[in-house]
Parts: structure tokens; sequence; C-alpha cells
């Protein structure tokens, strides 16, 4: 919808931030709540590190809603043709570039470059093609500028909190310009407390040479007819206010205007002073603050005496007009509420959790394990079977059993390609997949008859241990189930080809236990197996479960009965092999990447291929 020159922003526009700034993003969409905007003035994101795009989630008062991200401008322009407002946060390196791309745009009518330290030259050239093009520039160097109860850019103004102090949630009869962003939130909320509040106000950018004029913005407001007085704040420096003074004696500005210039401390100090902005520094008698301030008095400005008076100059200027019948007092709107953060009053309120963390806290500094500080466990250089203590049972393990799951671990990290996880792991390698997806359908083998038996072993040994059944009762009771004994059988090893694995934890507990009743247990039931066949042997799944089972025991009184039972009931030792065996899988799927395997099919002569025949089936053919 067109609309009037003089006129940058409505209810209904819409912008495109440029780079992802939250805050910003969430400060301008809760202005647009307290304004009762129908649309978020937030239509599009540019994130050019988000090649594939995506999408924010903002709160749009109490609801959330997504805001589209985009890897370009051009792409959110045409996907968002009514945003024509750019609000450009990059950096003053790519500044230049963003914003004459934005200037191409058709769609764009406005940019807003917030950036500090554009290079000069870049700025002057910015500011020429949008003259040419017949569009605006606010800044650089800018913290952008607002249409009261209307459009905010970025974080002018502040928190939801001055805006409404301000009065900025609702529309005024001031227009206002200055060059710096700080001393423009100051003036708003003067201009509210010494009048109807603002109508617009714009801050051009501190740089030497922004993209528009104190004047341009001024003339703006002049030929505005909602606007009913201007309010200017310059600034020791350069010449620009005396184009103000021009306008004036040649009535192009009839309104009333109150402009202060400052910096007149500046002629109480000897040498040259410079203020923050890049333009604020008098290189002759005319760029001082108080000649410009003169010559604005003379040419018909309402100047005050000082800033100090600024508000009493804007009360004296707001009230004739009233008087006059050129302005007539509106009542106040109502408030919506204002939603609160819960980061804000976190502390002051209750809030039902939905999860409940008693191993780790992020919520400091630094990550806690079990209440010790993540610095520390690398400082202390804690041994891996002490830290998984500390993450699965939140004790500190005793040497001993750190010691042993950091054996387990080392035993159980590969057992070749052939084994159905190292195998899954390959072939998933070999189909091209990632590294998660080829460990993970390794890991989804794991089960009663791969790896998952330590569990089953604990529970079985450990239940017929508790019931008080001999080895041959339990065996016995076992094949009356017709269910295998986990954690005994190997395919390939047997009495006489022993698992060096399985010899080497049991060497290891005879050591380092104070006893090893379940191992005792387990071993008298493998010679009862062993006289039915000669490979059901107690593999290494079954002496990892019972054998942990023993650590337990061994550790005193730092197992409570209950935590004993919930680790076997909760198949937690299933996870000693995992972990370990999950060590081989990603040494299998790097080792398929560096042979460049290709595609893996299974050999046809491998695979026994036994079908019915049609007829039997009844069809006749």
């Amino acid at each position: 919808m067109s609309r009037p020159d003089y006129q940058l922003f409505t209810r209904e526009t819409r912008s495109i931030v440029f780079n992802l700034q939250t805050n910003a993003i969430q400060r301008m969409l809760d202005f647009d709540h307290v304004c009762r905007r129908e649309k978020p003035s937030v239509a599009a994101i540019v994130n050019p590190s988000a090649k594939q795009g995506g999408y924010h989630k903002v709160f749009w008062g109490t609801k959330e809603i997504l805001i589209p991200i985009y890897p370009t401008t051009e792409k959110a322009s045409a996907k968002h043709p009514d945003a024509d407002v750019l609000i450009n946060f990059a950096s003053f390196r790519s500044a230049y570039s963003t914003s004459m791309e934005a200037l191409a745009i058709s769609t764009i009518r406005t940019v807003v470059i917030i950036a500090e330290g554009v290079p000069e030259r870049r700025a002057r050239e910015l500011a020429s093609t949008a003259e040419k093009l017949g569009k605006n520039i606010i800044g650089p160097a800018t913290v952008g500028g607002i249409l009261a109860g209307g459009f905010k850019i970025g974080n002018t103004g502040g928190t939801i909190e001055n805006i409404i102090e301000s009065g900025l949630h609702r529309s005024g009869s001031v227009g206002f310009v200055s060059k710096s962003g700080g001393m423009s939130n100051e003036a708003y909320n003067i201009i509210y407390h010494n009048s109807d509040g603002l109508y617009e106000g714009i801050a051009i950018g501190g740089d030497s040479y922004p993209g528009s004029t104190l004047l341009e913005h001024l003339l703006r407001f002049e030929a505005n007819p909602d606007v009913k007085m201007l309010v200017c704040l310059g600034e020791v420096g350069g010449t620009e206010e005396y184009r103000i003074v021009n306008a004036l004696k040649e009535k192009k500005i009839t309104k009333p205007l109150v402009c202060w210039v400052t910096g007149t401390i500046a002629s109480k100090m000897t040498g040259e002073v410079q203020f923050g902005h890049a333009g604020a520094k008098a290189g002759a008698s005319n760029e001082t603050a108080e000649a410009k301030n003169k010559a604005l008095t003379e040419a018909g400005a309402m100047v005050p005496d000082s800033f100090d008076d600024y508000g009493e100059k804007i009360r004296q200027v707001y009230e004739k007009l009233v008087g006059e019948g050129k302005i007539v007092k509106k009542p106040e709107p109502e408030i919506p509420p204002i939603p609160v953060d819960f980061k804000a009053v976190s502390n002051t309120v209750r809030k039902s959790t939905e999860f409940i963390c008693t191993i780790t806290d992020d919520t400091g500094d630094e990550p806690l394990y079990s209440g010790v500080p993540m610095s520390k466990v690398v400082e202390m250089n804690m041994p891996l079977g002490e830290l998984i203590g500390l993450l699965w049972f939140k004790k500190k393990l005793p040497a001993f059993a750190a010691e042993y799951i950091e054996m387990v671990l080392r035993l159980t990290a590969d057992h070749g390609p052939c084994v159905s996880g190292a195998h899954n792991a390959i072939v998933t390698a070999r189909a091209g997949r990632d590294l998660m997806s080829a460990v993970a359908s390794g890991i989804l083998t794991i089960g009663p008859r791969f790896g998952g038996a330590v569990s089953g072993a604990a529970k079985a040994f450990s239940d017929a241990l508790k019931r008080g059944l001999t080895p041959l009762e339990f065996v016995n009771e076992m094949k009356v189930k017709g269910v295998n004994i986990q954690g005994i059988g190997h395919r390939i090893k047997s009495a006489t080809n022993p698992d060096i694995r399985v010899t080497l934890i049991k060497q290891f507990a005879k050591e380092k236990f104070s006893a090893t009743p379940y191992l005792d247990y387990a071993l008298e039931v493998e010679k009862i197996t062993l006289t039915k066949r000669n490979n059901l042997i107690l593999n290494v799944d079954g002496a990892i479960g019972v054998l942990f089972l023993d650590l337990m025991e061994s550790c005193g009184d730092l197992f409570s009965e209950q935590e004993k039972s919930e680790i076997v009931e909760f198949e937690i030792l299933n996870g000693l092999f995992m972990l370990g065996r999950t060590i081989g899988m990603i040494g299998h799927f790097f080792d398929q990447k560096r042979l460049r395997s290709a595609l893996y099919r299974h050999p046809m002569n491998d695979v026994l291929y036994d079908l019915p025949d049609p007829a039997d089936l009844g069809y006749d053919f």
C-alpha cells in the first residue's frame, strides 16, 4: 500500500532483520504487543551462516511463534515483499555490501545501518545510492528510530518497561531527531513528561557522514499533518544545524521547533575536544555548540538556556499549541498486560519442573558431575572408571572398582568385524551413511544374544543365589522353563579354547575383590553345562555381569541392597558392554571410510534360496 514520502513507518510496517539479534528482535515484538499490532513487525531474519534457512522461535505476547530465517536478503525479500525495512546488524566490515544489496531490492524502502565505523567513503556512496533510488537510510552508527505506537527499530527505546515509562506505546504529536541514540532515549522520556509524547523519533547516527540528515527528517515532520511540533538535539561539530537555520529563515520549517546543540562544555576546555561521536568535534568557531545555538535562536527556533531547561522549553511550546487548539489531548489507551520472561522472575515464582536430574548440573559456570566440578575432574586426572561411578551410580568408587570398569571397557572395545554390532556398523558405513547412523545401527544389535547378556546374566545368577538354589537346581529349573542361561555359551570359545578376556577379568577379581561368591557360583554352573557341550562356558558377558555383583559386595556399605537390585533390574550393566564396544564401532566406521569401501552387497552364493513351488500355493500357470 502506497503512503506519503514523509511517512517512513506505519503500524503495518514490516521489517527484515539482518543477523540473528535475538534480544533486539524480541524487544521489537514486545513493543508490537503493547501497541496491539495485528502482525509482528519482524517478517524474516537473514542469517548468512544458515545456508538451509530455518526458523527462530520468539514470544508474541504470551504465545510462541516462528520467524523464518533465510541465508540472503534477496531470498527473504522475495518471500516477504511486504517487508520494506531492512534493519542491518552486520558488522562495519560487511555493512556496506549488505546495505547496497538491500538498496537494490525493489521492495526495500528503508535501510537502517546499526554498525559504527563504516568507512566515510562507503557511507557517502550509500547515501548517494539511496538518494538516486529514492530510498532512505538511517545510520550508520545508529540505534534506529521509532514510530510511537506503531513500529520500533531494534533496541530503540530500551526495554519494554522503559517504552511504557516514556509513553512510546501510543502516538503523540512530537517529531524528534538527533544524532545520538542514547540521548534519543533520554529525550523520548523528557518529551513524554512535558507534552503528549512522541509521534516519531529518529537517531540518524553519530558517524561523520550519516545516510540521512537532521534537516531531512525535520522536513518530513514538517510535511506530516500528524506532527504538530518539532524537537531536535544537535551536537558540537559540523555545520548540519546551519542547514536547519536556513530552512527556518526560508520558511521551509514553519512548525514550532525546540532545538538544543549539546557540547557547550567544550568551550571551557583548552585544546580541541572530541566527544563520543566521530562527527562531534568542532574544527572551527562556527562549529561550536554556542555558535550554533545562537544562530538557531536568531532564526526563530526555541532554544533553551541549557539542556536542563530542554524539557521546560518543550512544555511551553506544547501548552501554547494546546491553548491554540492545534493539539487536542487524547485519552491514554489501555496498556495490555506485559508478559514477563520466566528468567526475570525465576527466583520469585514457583514452577513445577518437567525433568529431574540428580547426576549433573550445568546451571553454573561449569558442569558438576554428582557435585564435583568438571575442572576438578580434569585437575585430578580422574580415572574414567571413577567418572563413570559418579555419573552412573553417584558414588566415588574405590580404586579397584574403577579399575575393573576400565578393564571391562578395554576388553570389550572390539571383537572383530564379524560380530553383529561391528558388522552392522561396517555395512552402514559402506552405504555412505554418517558416523552416528553407523554406530547406532551397531548398538541396536545389542541384546540377549550379543552384549545384552551382561545384565541378563547378573539378573539370573543374582536371583538364583537369593533363592538359595544349588547350581544343579538352577540349571534344571532353566531347562524346565526352556530358557537359555544368559552368560553361558560361546559360538567359538570352549573349555579347550578359553576366552582370554574371561581369564583376565577372573584373575583380576580374585586378586582385587574381597570375595567372589557370584563368580564362584557361576563357575559351578559352568561345570554342569560343560557336561552337556564343550562350548557352554561362562562367556565374557556373563563374567562381566556376575563380577559386577561381586564388585558391589566388595564395596561394603557403599551400595545399598535397593541400589544393587535397581542396577540389575534397570539393566545398567549392559551399558558397560555398549560403552566399550562403541569404541570399536567408531574404529570400524573410520576404517571403512579410509578404505573408501564400496556399497556392500551380500554374496548370493552365501544365501540358501528355498522357495515354495507356486503350485503348492494354488497357482496354475
